[in-house]
């Protein structure tokens, strides 16, 4: 059995952290039926900081409002400890200011705890292949404020002269990364797998030194590459 087929067949690990037990044991109970595999849960910021660093989850499922570390805390320590772990944050807040804030801590999507069961699973499975995954109409507010930050003046980016590094693949994938589709949208508009799509991702990641999707759109936003 080869190595892509063993990684095939691997679940999705998962951890959920919330500080409501009867909230927190019902996601990892329909995560669990629907086949991913929950390897860890927590209920405080400093226990959720510890256990992913142990567990080394695909993706964390996180609250935003926890005692003894706030949850946007709890993602910045685990997501700099741990560079390809993937953060939905499952959060009662739709405000504007706490999305922002989530992402710009390196959650990688945002989800609303009155979406349906449904729309969870659909989001920890596009979250754990590297989909920037939004409750509808987080995601416009996200790439708006990427194009504010965008239209300010830039510090200067000697040490990032990365497109022209990009072969004309990679920046095409980028391109349609900064429209906001997603990785399934990408392969069937350029005709490719979606591990293909994938792997023109994680190499242009390495070759910009970024750590997750969010922050490549950000950047592709920064560059110009939404309006070509």
């Amino acid at each position: 059995m080869t190595d892509d087929v063993r990684e095939a067949e691997a679940p999705v690990t998962v951890m959920v952290v919330d500080d409501h037990p009867m909230w927190r044991d019902a996601v990892a109970r329909d995560l669990a039926e629907a086949g991913f595999d929950v390897v860890a849960t927590a209920g405080d910021g400093p226990q959720a900081v510890r256990r992913a660093k142990a567990a080394e989850p695909d993706v964390l499922v996180l609250d935003l409002n926890l005692p003894g570390l706030p949850g946007v805390e709890v993602c910045k320590e685990v997501v700099a400890a741990q560079p390809k772990l993937r953060v939905l944050v499952l959060s009662a807040s739709g405000e504007h200011a706490d999305v922002l804030e989530a992402v710009k801590s390196g959650a990688t999507g945002y989800l609303l705890k009155s979406s349906s069961t449904e729309e969870l699973l659909d989001a920890v499975r596009r979250t754990a292949v590297g989909d920037a995954v939004f409750t509808p109409g987080l995601a416009g507010l996200v790439l708006g404020e990427y194009r504010r930050l965008a239209s300010e003046p830039a510090p200067a980016t000697a040490d990032h002269p990365v497109v022209p590094q990009l072969t004309e693949r990679e920046t095409e994938v980028l391109r349609l990364v900064a429209k906001g589709l997603s990785y399934k949208q990408i392969a069937e508009r350029l005709v490719i797998s979606h591990r293909t799509v994938q792997n023109h991702v994680q190499n242009t990641l390495g070759k910009l030194q970024l750590h997750n999707r969010v922050e490549l759109v950000r950047y592709a936003i920064e560059a110009g590459l939404d309006d070509a």
